[in-house]
């Protein structure tokens, strides 16, 4: 593995302008981590891409390498590109070992963090080493969001994350709250009254969209987000019928074939497949096929009736009249995207939304209500980790100035309360009785 790296890292032409970094949204600095590596100083240049991205380590194996990084990269003209996500992937792993530090001290200030995904947990790793107190809710059972729940375990191993729940969060002191959705029980305003003075929501979209077709409620369809979030619970069947494209119809396609499904099919309305092409190369790869040009008429207990598609005068997909054929199949995977869930914003008053139900927000993550910031998924839609690791910066700066010029929070301890240990409180008791 190191000779491998080793290699990769000797392709590497340093070049001045450097198109690699350019290319990367969170703008790594490639040439320079290649040259500490170079110059045998693996634990700086694992630091360095530690503090430019909190999630380095998930990043390295899940970025769209080719149209970032790598895809910019001048050998790739007329070679191969530098592979820099194997690179990067050695120095982040190997280095991580070495981050044992505890919290940095207090400043007297905390803040709260909507959703466990990319931008939240960059948010709060970033404001912790600023010295804010930081809490993190989310409705699932661990950290990740989508990195744990919509990406499957054999692109992104739950070590992994977990790795880094470890080395960020409790060795940072940072606190996260389990199986809790903001906008049922607790809303921001409780969030404020509990002393966060500022709040950042990146609750990302966890509603399917829907095809709005007959038959989308039978019982052998399932939507991606749920599939992918816990795929042990579902029956497939031999064959199955993935509606979409997407780099999420390609988790779905490829996690089924390694569930046992012998023929997996991916439909589209057009001739092109959205998703990239290293996702869509190993997809064939492992035998998954493709029906493109036609739309999704109906669900049936046996398949999917599909037509051919046409694009009218005004631009829009249509199905040609009489081209209609049923596809058989034991179960369908609905993969057309994901939306907002509306029970946060209607329970907190004063946060404007757009008419898809995003969040708004501005450049910084500020949103219509002071102290509230969003970013990430909840406000773009769906768009790559690392673009959501480079809002969650950007957003997490705009929440450290804005709370530096709020005054300090008060205290809520009540001078003069005895304080009681029940467990001594009960040992006297029982010498009462």
């Amino acid at each position: 593995m190191a000779l491998h790296v080793m290699e990769e890292a000797n392709r590497c032409l340093g070049c001045k302008k450097p198109r690699c970094q350019e290319g990367c949204p969170i703008h790594t600095n490639i040439p320079e981590a290649i040259r500490l590596l170079k110059e045998g100083k693996l634990n700086d240049a694992g630091r360095m891409l530690f503090e430019n991205n909190p999630l380095t380590t998930i990043c390295s194996l899940v970025c769209n390498h080719e149209n970032q990084c790598e895809g910019h990269c001048i050998r790739g003209i007329k070679d191969a590109p530098v592979h820099f996500s194997v690179i990067e992937n050695y120095i982040s792993t190997t280095y991580a070992n070495q981050m044992v530090h505890g919290p940095a001290p207090s400043n007297g200030r905390k803040a709260a963090v909507i959703g466990a995904g990319p931008a939240g947990l960059t948010i709060a790793i970033i404001l912790a080493r600023y010295g804010y107190k930081m809490t993190i809710f989310d409705s699932k059972d661990k950290i990740g969001g989508v990195l744990r729940y919509g990406i499957p375990s054999f692109r992104l191993p739950d070590a992994v994350i977990d790795d880094l729940a470890y080395r960020h969060l409790e060795l940072k002191d940072i606190e996260f709250r389990p199986n809790t959705y903001i906008g049922n029980a607790i809303t921001i305003d409780d969030l404020f009254r509990d002393g966060y003075q500022s709040i950042f929501v990146g609750a990302g979209l966890w509603k399917p969209r829907k095809l709005n077709i007959r038959g989308e409620s039978l019982g052998h369809v399932s939507y991606a987000i749920n599939y992918l979030t816990s795929p042990e619970a579902y029956k497939l069947g031999e064959r199955v019928m993935v509606i979409g494209t997407g780099n999420s119809a390609m988790d779905c396609a490829r996690t089924a074939v390694r569930a046992g499904a012998h023929h997996v099919t991916c439909v589209n309305r057009t001739d092109v497949i959205t998703a990239s092409q290293y996702e869509s190369s190993y997809a064939k790869l492992e035998g998954v096929d493709f029906l493109m040009n036609k739309c999704t008429m109906e669900i049936q207990e046996k398949g999917v009736v599909l037509a051919d598609s046409q694009v009218d005068e005004n631009g829009k997909i249509t199905p040609i009249p009489g081209s209609e054929k049923l596809y058989p199949c034991d179960s369908v995977i609905i993969a057309v995207s994901q939306e907002a869930d509306s029970n946060l914003v209607t329970s907190t008053k004063g946060i404007e939304t757009a008419r898809s139900g995003l969040l708004t927000a501005g450049p910084d993550g500020r949103t219509s209500r002071p102290g509230v910031f969003a970013a990430g998924d909840a406000v773009n839609g769906a768009r790559t980790v690392v673009e959501a690791v480079a809002n969650g910066k950007r957003v997490a700066e705009a929440m450290h100035e804005y709370m530096q010029s709020l005054p300090m929070p008060k205290t809520t301890d009540y001078p003069g309360i005895p304080v009681v240990d029940t467990i001594e409180a009960a040992a006297q008791a029982e010498q009462i009785i």
